[in-house]
Parts: structure tokens; sequence; C-alpha cells
């Protein structure tokens, strides 16, 4: 490994690449057609290198950090020796480095006087793929055939030329073409951005001393990663967490990851998770190793080490899992609901770090991975009109973590999406929100509590809309550390008219509603950290003004007897009560 002379320089480079790779992600914004992609930011933009390796990324999702080189890797392995300037490689096999059939991975080679610079890669998950259902995420799909359109590694392009049979098989295989070709080509918009900033940045430095610094600042990231590591204890750790079940055969689904550091290296097996299931909700390999480097990035942000987006901290970061399991399925197994998968296997992974370093990680954020397609048809025109909305809104509160208070309605950082707002939900789809906003005693109760869960109602507008769901954290609420009350778990409630009896659901189903109709999703509240009773009233007091939990649950949880009408803290029943409860 190559040590850097110059840090100055090298965090000049860092930056300069993170702001091509954030400018090709606002032109992804400006572009595309779908609220999952310009609203909900479900997308990702990077630069990689002329070897295929990650030197950039825009602050997009962390979970495709990870992915994009094996996707690349794919491409470049099939048209070995046929990559020409002006080419767009193209691919969404999950078994092929991609990760599930609505995130396309387009890919940019960039030339200069005939000699290759690197790549421009941006990817969307896009609102419809083909499939049995609509937005391709069904989680009761049994094979990957049922899920949509897969597309090997193929060119979009070839030497600027579009691939018109391409465009079309794309045009006619999804529901809603004018988003789907929409945001394509808004990915491609971003792609040419890139090149160009790309080509400048050459021009400024000389390519034979950018290639130079590019692999100086991937050593650095190594080198840097490592030192970390070396201060995390040398030692052992296994940690489970569960999955309610695929939908399809209800029995919970075990994660097990075992964490093992020696020196500068961390080994992370995740033998005796359960095996593949029937359902869709499963990562691919290179879905579990991409996840599990966010992770290591996230535990060595909250150690106070920046490491930049490369490939580099990938490097000392060994990901294995036997073949077959839930977190490596094999062919054809269907994986197009992964999201609520990989969320669990991270989840897992931070459990296991907990146990090396309790005082530093969080507990288990607050959600239960909603994943929700609502689409059905406008009748009233000739031909029938299709519409389709995705809500993706997987993690929504902070777990409790040892000397700083959780985060309400903040995602814990692996999910990296936005809101979509209640306006243009009604602006553009047959829908209504009835409600949307927190729900009283669902953190789990710590020292530092957990972030409240949220509540979102919906109100179908059109007859025959077909509703699929996925969720979870019904049974296995998120858990709580160092003694901390997990969160409330997860609700999911269908009213079928307005006038009868509310019906509870599991997290996972598909089924036809009509206009009237109402579902309500109850999110799951974060893990707690450490013990409620030595959580300072005060807080408790500020949470219960603000209506995030009841003086009931003060008592019960917090052991402090709170002045309801005054609004204070009896000081003195707290201490009795306080007593009493830990006696």
């Amino acid at each position: 490994m190559s040590k850097s002379t110059d840090l100055t320089r090298l965090e000049v480079l860092k930056n300069a690449l993170d702001g091509i790779a954030d400018g090709m992600a606002l032109t992804v914004i400006r572009t595309s057609r779908s609220s999952v992609v310009r609203t909900g930011l479900d997308f990702s933009t990077a630069l990689l290198s002329a070897n295929g390796e990650l030197i950039g990324q825009g602050m997009c999702q962390p979970v495709h950090l990870g992915g994009m080189m094996p996707a690349l890797h794919a491409c470049l392995e099939r048209y070995e020796g046929r990559i020409f300037e002006g080419d767009i490689l193209c691919s969404n096999d999950p078994y092929e480095g991609g990760s599930h059939l609505p995130d396309i991975f387009l890919y940019k080679p960039m030339y200069m006087d005939g000699r290759l610079l690197g790549y421009t890669c941006a990817m969307s998950h896009h609102t419809d793929i083909g499939g049995r259902v609509a937005g391709g995420n069904a989680c009761d799909s049994t094979e990957i055939y049922q899920e949509g359109l897969r597309i090997p590694p193929l060119k979009l392009y070839e030497r600027g030329v579009a691939n018109d049979t391409l465009f079309r098989l794309l045009e006619k295989a999804v529901r809603v073409p004018d988003k789907v070709l929409g945001d394509l080509t808004g990915n491609i918009a971003s792609l040419h951005y890139g090149e160009k900033e790309y080509g400048l940045l050459v021009k400024r430095h000389g390519l034979e001393q950018l290639e130079g610094y590019v692999e100086e600042l991937l050593d650095y990231t190594e080198t840097l990663t490592r030192k970390t590591i070396q201060t995390m204890p040398d030692g052992e750790w296994t940690f489970t967490d569960h999955i309610d079940s695929d939908g399809i055969e209800h029995k919970p689904i075990a994660i097990t990851a075992t964490l093992k550091k020696s020196g500068d290296q961390l080994y992370l097996d995740f033998d005796g998770t359960s095996p593949q299931c029937k359902g869709a909700i499963q990562p691919v390999m290179a879905t579990t190793r991409s996840i599990s480097f966010a992770v290591l990035k996230c535990v060595m942000g909250a150690m106070g080490v920046d490491v930049p987006n490369t490939a580099g901290y990938f490097r000392p970061m060994h990901v294995t899992a036997p073949e077959g399991t839930f977190v490596n399925p094999l062919p054809p197994a269907p994986v197009a609901a992964r999201t609520l998968g990989y969320f669990r296997v991270a989840q897992t992974v931070f459990g296991a770090f907990s146990q090396m370093m309790p005082d530093l990680i969080p507990a288990c954020p607050g959600g239960c991975e909603l994943g929700v397609s609502m689409s059905g048809y406008d009748k009233s025109t000739a031909p029938w009109k299709p519409w389709l909305f995705l809500d993706f809104y997987n993690e929504q509160a902070r777990g409790g973590q040892n000397g700083i208070e959780s985060g309400d309605a903040h995602t814990a950082g692996l999910g990296n999406m936005s809101n979509i707002p209640v306006e243009q939900i009604e602006a553009e789809q047959p829908l209504k929100i009835v409600e949307y906003g927190f729900t009283e005693d669902s953190e789990g109760a710590g020292e530092f509590r957990g972030g409240i869960g949220q509540v979102r109602e919906y109100e179908f507008l059109m007859d025959e809309t077909l509703l699929q769901v996925r969720a979870d954290r019904m049974h296995y609420p998120p858990y709580g550390l160092m003694g901390g009350d997990p969160g409330r778990p997860s609700k999911i409630i269908i009213n079928m008219g307005r006038d009868t009896e509310s019906r509870p659901e599991q997290g996972k189903f598909i089924t036809t509603v009509n206009k009237g109709d109402r579902v309500r999703f109850d999110w799951s509240g974060a893990g707690g950290w450490g013990n409620s009773y030595l959580r300072d009233p005060k807080l408790v007091l500020e949470d219960v003004i603000e209506e995030k939990i009841t003086v009931k649950r003060a008592k019960d949880k917090y052991g402090v007897i709170i002045d309801a009408k005054n609004r204070k803290v009896d000081d003195v029943a707290t201490e009795k009560e306080r007593a009493l409860k830990q006696s």
C-alpha cells in the first residue's frame, strides 16, 4: 500500500469526486418523473475507476455503495474487449451482480484520446418492471421468473447508438412506460454529466497524475480503515435477529451474524442463518455484502472517523455466508422484496458490533421495512389509463444510544430515503391521506429511549385498486440494548368500507380494495438503550408534554410520577416509585 505524502491533495480529490457524483444525483432528481425517485430518492450515482473500483459516490443509498462493483464486473466480463466510447452498459439481473429487478444499473465508460478513464454509474428503483404484480415488489412470488423483466448484462447504447430493441422491450414490459423510460433517460443524462465533469478533472490534473491520485485515495481509505479496525478490541461476537415470516410459510426466519476481529481485519460470517425462504424478501449475496460494508462505515463514523466513499474500506472486511441461506440464496429464488431482508441483515450486524462496543452502537431503529404498492386503472378513459404508486419508508425512528437522545421521524442512516409529502401523493394519485403523524407510547423505553413510531392511513378513491404490502416487526419488534426495551410492534389495519369493522392484517399480503376502503400502517418505535428507571425525569416530562408518551406510561415504564394538572414532576413520589420498581 502506498502512503500519501499530501493529505490535503487527497481531501481535495475526495471532495471533487464526491462532488461530481452529487452533481449526477441532482441531475437524476431534476430529470426523473416518478415520485419514488425524484422525491423518495431511491437511486444512487457514483464514479468507478478504470479497474472497476468505487472511487466516489453521491449522497444516495448506502446499500448501493458496495453493489455497483459486482454489477459492473458482470458487464465487463460479458463484453471483455468490446467496450467502446459511447457505450452504455445495462443490467438488473440479481444473479449477475445486480440487486433486484426494479434496480436497473447503467454504466458509461469514459475515454480520453482512446484511453479508458473509468466509469460513471447511475441506477434507480423503477416504478415498475413488469411481472405478475404491479411495482415488481410482491412478497409472495416464489421464483424470480414471476418478478418481471430480467435484463442480463447488455448494451443500452453502443458507440452512441441506442439499442432500440431493448428500449422497445422495456416500453412494452412495464405498466407505466412514461415513468420508467423517463427515469431511465434521467439516469442517462446524469451519466453524461459525470463524464463531462470527470473529463474536466482529468484536464486539470493530467491523466497520469490523476490515475496515481485515485490509486492513492483507494490505498489511503484502506489504510485509514485498517488503523481504525486496529483500535477495536480483538475477539468474536454473535448476534441473532428475526423476521416474522416470509408471508408464505408462517414461521420465523433467523439471521445470525458472527463478527470476528483480529488485528486490522474483520471477518463477518452468517453461518447459522435460516435457509432461503419461499417468498421474495431475501437479498442476494452481493446485497448482503454491500449492506455489511455500509454498517462498517456507520460504525467508523460513530467512532469519529470519516472514511472516504471508495472501495478501499471494503478490503479489510471479509463477508461470507453458506450458499442456500436467507442471505445467500440460490436461483431461481425470488428477491424482489429484498429490502426487508437486507435491513434485517444490517440490524443483525449492528447487533454484533453492539456486543463488541456496547457504549457506541444504538439500539435497533424503528420501522417495519414497509414497502407498499398501490395500482389500478382509470377506466373512465379509452384505453384505460394505468396508475401506480410506490411508498417505501423503511426506517423512521432512531434507536436509543448511550448519552445521545434518539431522533423521532429520523432514519438511522441506512435508508437515506425521503418521505413523499401528503400533498404530492394526493395530487398525483387517486388516494387520500386520512392521518399522518406520531403514535404515543410506541418507543422502546430506556435511559435513552428509542424514537417513537408513526402512523399513515390511506383512503382509496378508485375501485379495484390492487394493494401490495411488505412489512414486518409484528412478532419480533426492534430490539433494545443494555437493558432497554424493544419498540412497540407494528400493526396494519384494513377497513373495507367506512362502516365495516376493522380487520388486522399480517405483514405481507396482496388484496383488492375499493373506493372508500382504508388501510392504516402503524410503524414500530425504535429500541431503547439502558435501564429506563435511570432516565432523567425532566426528559420524561418533556415527552409527556409533547404527547409522545402518556402519564401512565411515564409511571409504568420510567417510574416518573407526573402532576398532569401543573405539568411538573412529583420528585418525592418519583423517588419512591423508582425505589419500589427496582427493589
